[in-house]
């Protein structure tokens, strides 16, 4: 009996033994899997192609995060050549104050206020495709823009406003960038922007215009941006003429990451800081010195329950 009960006792703990290897052998297996899966070798989504979702005054292909909040601050001063009385422009100060929401990691929703024409602006973003890491497929991020402005000031002499409907601004775009290794990133912004009512009785309702911008890496935490904006209207024949009085959008600038902040310090030939205005409304130049200067200043905001503080 002994001799039995002595054997059962070996055979079971062998059994217990081979049972134990044998799901540590399929634990290891079924983790070997999981690494395959997301092998470095396999191609990934390119990421942090602009530190923001600007560049200067146009939007980047980036979106707020899921569940997170963009509170945003914008300033515009004077012109430089304003002159010594006016402090070459610091005396006078335009603002847009917005929040943006993600909604996923893909769709985030947006709106502000500019004391600039005294506009309300809300919009869509929506990022349809990512750069890839590996491989020809997806050479390039994605997103598209549907933005509306109200203008809300007084009707005048200079601008006469007959009903809500002729202070309203509409905005398609159609951005897409590439991240060309650490330092540089390009983007092209096709746009479309129409004012039910514009600023002259002779320039276009409807402007067609391409935007290019780009980022320069200096250091981990700097980078260098400039943006451009041209309206082709005139290229296009008789009926979208746009008012000679009006110039196209150059801005260049740095943005500077701080943390919890993205700081962007910029020059510009424009005050406004949405499409309808920075693309419609500009109207000083370069070089007779009609340059604004101002800074955007975001701070992120986590409604996630999930990540740890």
């Amino acid at each position: 009996m002994k001799l039995v009960l002595k054997n059962t006792g070996k055979l079971t703990l062998f059994i217990l033994l081979f049972g134990f290897t044998h799901l540590q052998a399929q634990d290891v297996d079924d983790l070997l899997g999981e690494l395959d899966e997301i092998s470095p070798d396999q191609a990934q989504n390119i990421t942090a192609t602009f530190k923001s979702t600007r560049i200067i005054n146009g939007h980047s292909i980036e979106t707020v995060a899921k569940n997170h909040l963009d509170f945003r601050i914008s300033h515009r001063f004077g012109t430089l050549n304003s002159g010594y009385n006016n402090l070459f422009g610091l005396d006078e100060s335009r603002i847009r104050i917005g929040l943006e929401y993600g909604i996923t990691d893909d769709l985030m929703i947006g709106a502000g206020r500019s004391s600039y024409l005294k506009e309300y602006d809300y919009f869509l973003k929506y990022r349809i495709l990512h750069q890839k890491t590996k491989g020809l497929l997806n050479p390039v991020t994605v997103t598209l823009l549907a933005s509306a402005s109200t203008n809300t000031m007084d009707t005048s002499p200079t601008m006469q406003f007959f009903n809500n409907l002729e202070r309203q601004s509409y905005v398609g775009q159609l951005m897409i960038a590439r991240k060309l290794g650490e330092r540089l990133s390009l983007e092209v912004n096709p746009t479309v922007v129409h004012r039910n009512k514009t600023e002259t009785p002779i320039d276009a309702n409807t402007l067609y215009a391409m935007g290019v911008g780009g980022r320069l890496k200096l250091s981990k935490r700097t980078t260098f941006n400039a943006e451009y904006f041209y309206v082709a209207n005139n290229l296009l024949g008789n009926g979208f003429e746009r008012d000679p009085a009006f110039r196209n959008n150059l801005s260049l600038g740095f943005d500077i990451e701080t943390g919890g902040h993205v700081f962007q310090l910029h020059i510009s030939n424009s005050r406004g800081m949405i499409e309808k205005q920075f693309i419609g409304d500009t109207q000083d130049e370069w070089l007779k010195g009609g340059l604004y200067y101002g800074f955007n200043i975001s701070r992120i905001f986590s409604f996630d329950k999930k990540e740890k503080h």
